[in-house]
């Protein structure tokens, strides 16, 4: 799943003492339960959920320690690793979660729990499937991250565009058309935000959005449990010549220009291709902003994050009941309004946000064939993906693969093995 919008870092501290009913009568030992999470605009809601929460239960500290997402990763792997977490709620993407799972290092769900991730119409197989591992629940879904193009209405109106762009070439052609440049002609304001550069696993994962488009995948399923690399093929090459091309030839962007969202609210580029965070982004930063979503030409990313419980005695009791409060229609609808993430839960009205943000059809409402993918739920996932964007990264920069489909082959030729090398490594790759 990225460089995320940081509207609060750090820890934020939440004490409260009311009724009992988790802890065991007489108790005067203050439970502590913490939540990481790799999301610092999350910090909020998960304080309003702790905030309730602790209204209900006497001698029950919650501590939210939103961090950005590397960090939070490294975090994890500490922690949970060597049992020096303590009781905690975690926060993580599925496919991050399967190396803990594989390990049985995280809290296999209660039955009420399992059930009301499996039943009841609350999520799509897509979530609750993601949140089970070899068929036992272990996370419960909450939030996703859903690509769609973001577009600054008053831009492409001086270009004369009026509609966004339906395929990529027409990314490309609009582009070109949306950049300004200075007098010796060098772009001051881009006319589509790639990501070139940044966080880790997000430059791979935003190339994959772009692949994807042309009909290809980073890692590709070959029969039960098995994978391989999918990059040095012609959808890969197709996205990865646009990529070069944009920066190289047609210049309408550069590896130094300001970028992403922050670029975007400060009508520093034209479009870009990020999730639905970015509107409560906006509606705080930019509040001013003329700008409208659309689809994307194929389909998008769906990364869903689930809440995981590493936790003993009462506060796993604790622990659980937060993961249940935190999806509780309220809550979601706060979320979505004032954080922008999208929920994972179905049967919930959101009608009221979207009609007051109305940059959220975009990601609600798509073509019947619009298609979904998500990161495969492997051990050695993240590791694919730093090591594709660092390869990318330096490729983004060099200006010598413009127009050199040989030069480029060989780059993704060498990218291939070495996911193909992590694959076998892992027993994962296919005969």
């Amino acid at each position: 799943m990225s460089k995320r919008a940081i509207s609060r870092l750090g820890t934020t501290r939440i004490l409260a003492a009311s009724s009992a009913l988790l802890l065991t009568a007489g108790t005067t030992q203050a439970e502590d339960l913490k939540v990481w999470s790799g999301f610092p605009e999350m910090a909020p809601f998960y304080e309003r959920v702790a905030a309730e929460l602790m209204q209900q239960h006497p001698d029950l500290n919650i501590t939210v320690e939103a961090i950005p997402l590397r960090e939070h990763e490294k975090r994890v792997a500490l922690g949970v690793s060597s049992g020096s977490a303590g009781n905690v709620i975690i926060e993580l993407a599925n496919s991050t979660a399967t190396r803990y799972l594989e390990n049985e290092l995280f809290n296999e769900a209660p039955a009420e729990v399992a059930d009301f991730v499996n039943g009841d119409g609350n999520y799509s197989d897509f979530f609750s499937q993601g949140a089970a591992y070899q068929g036992t629940v272990f996370g419960v879904p909450l939030f996703r991250g859903q690509g769609a193009l973001f577009y600054n209405t008053d831009m492409f109106a001086s270009a004369g565009l009026d509609a966004p762009p339906a395929t990529m070439a027409e990314y490309t052609n609009y582009a070109n058309k949306l950049t300004q440049r200075d007098a010796n002609g060098n772009p001051e304001v881009s006319g589509w935000s790639l990501r070139l550069s940044g966080g880790g696993q997000g430059i791979a994962e935003k190339f994959w959005i772009n692949m994807f488009q042309f009909g290809g995948n980073l890692v590709e399923p070959v029969g039960e449990g098995k994978w391989q690399s999918g990059v040095n093929t012609e959808a890969g090459l197709q996205a990865f010549n646009q990529y070069v091309e944009n920066v190289h030839a047609q210049k309408n962007v550069s590896v130094e220009m300001p970028a992403d969202a922050e670029a975007f609210e400060r009508q520093q580029t034209a479009m870009f291709i990020r999730e639905s965070w970015v509107i409560g982004d906006i509606a705080k930063k930019a509040p001013e902003l003329n700008y409208a979503t659309a689809p994307l030409p194929r389909g998008s990313i769906a990364l869903a994050v689930n809440l995981y419980i590493k936790a003993e005695g009462e506060a796993e009791a604790a622990a659980w009941e937060f993961t249940q409060m935190a999806n509780e229609p309220e809550q979601l609808n706060w979320m979505l309004e004032n954080i922008g993430w999208l929920p994972n839960r179905a049967n919930v009205d959101y009608s009221a946000v979207i009609e007051k943000s109305p940059a959220f059809a975009a990601f609600v409402n798509y073509p019947d064939d619009y298609e979904f993918f998500t990161l495969p739920a492997i051990g050695p996932v993240e590791e694919v993906l730093s090591r594709v964007a660092a390869a990318l990264t330096d490729a983004f920069a060099d200006e010598g693969l413009a127009g050199n489909s040989d030069a480029q082959k060989a780059i993704l030729s060498e990218v291939d093995d070495d996911i193909n090398k992590i694959l076998k490594r892992e027993g994962l790759l296919a005969d």
